[in-house]
C-alpha cells in the first residue's frame, strides 16, 4: 500500500501538468462537447493502461533498450502528432458559424473515432513507455508479483487521469456559453492544434 501511495502521488502530479493529453481532451469538450471528449479521454486512459502493462510484463523495456524500436515508434508518433495538430488548425480555419442553439449529436462512429484518436496519441508516443520503465521498478516491492503490481499501479495512474480529464471536462461545461462561441471555438482549435504540432515536432528531433 505504502509503494501504491507513493506511485500515486509522482504520477498524479505529473497528471496535472499540461501536456499533450490534456489539451487534445480539452480540444474535444470545447469542439465537440463531452461525450466526445470523454470518449478521447477513455482512449488515452486505454493507451495509458496498454503502456503499464507493457512495462510490467518487459515490453517496453525492449523498446527502450533497441535503439531502432525507439526510434521507430518515435517518428511515427511525431508524423501522426502532426498529421492531427494540422488537422486541428485547418478545422478551426474552416469551421462554420453554429447555428444559436444546434447541438452536436455524436454518433457511435464519431465517438469510435475519438476514442480511437486517444488511443493513438498515447500509443505512438514512446515517451508514455520510457515513463513506465524508468518508474514501476522503483515502486516495486519485494515479495509481490512484478506483472501484477504493475498492472496495479497502471491503473492507478488510469484512474488519476480520468479524474483529472473529468475534471477539465466539467470546467468545459460550465463555460460553455462562453467557450461555444465561434471566434472561440476556432481559436481554440487553432491553439489547441499548434501545441499539437508542436509536441509532435519535439518528439521528432527529441533523444531518449
Amino acid at each position: 500500500m505504502h509503494a501504491v501511495l507513493s506511485f500515486a502521488v509522482v504520477a498524479g502530479l505529473l497528471t496535472v501538468v499540461p501536456g499533450l493529453d490534456t489539451a487534445v481532451v480539452l480540444r474535444a469538450a470545447v469542439s465537440r462537447g463531452p461525450r466526445n471528449a470523454f470518449a478521447t479521454a477513455i482512449g488515452i486512459g486505454c493507451g495509458t493502461l496498454v503502456w503499464g502493462v507493457a512495462a510490467a510484463a518487459g515490453v517496453s523495456a525492449l523498446v527502450t533498450a533497441s535503439e531502432v524500436a525507439y526510434s521507430g515508434l518515435r517518428i511515427a508518433g511525431a508524423i501522426y502528432l502532426v498529421w492531427m495538430g494540422v488537422g486541428m488548425v485547418r478545422a478551426g480555419l474552416r469551421r462554420p458559424a453554429a447555428v444559436p442553439g444546434s447541438e452536436v449529436e455524436e454518433s457511435p462512429q464519431g465517438l469510435f473515432g475519438a476514442w480511437a484518436r486517444g488511443v493513438g496519441t498515447n500509443l505512438l508516443n514512446p515517451k508514455v513507455g520510457v515513463f513506465y520503465v524508468a518508474m514501476l521498478p522503483q515502486f516495486l516491492p519485494d515479495g509481490v508479483p512484478p506483472l501484477l503490481m504493475g498492472c496495479v499501479l497502471a491503473v492507478v495512474h488510469n484512474v488519476e487521469g480520468m479524474v483529472w480529464f473529468a475534471g477539465i471536462i466539467g470546467a468545459a461545461g460550465a463555460a460553455r456559453a462562453w467557450l461555444g462561441r465561434d471566434g472561440v471555438r476556432r481559436g481554440m482549435d487553432v491553439v489547441a492544434g499548434t501545441v499539437v504540432v508542436g509536441f509532435g515536432v519535439k518528439l521528432a528531433v527529441s533523444q531518449r
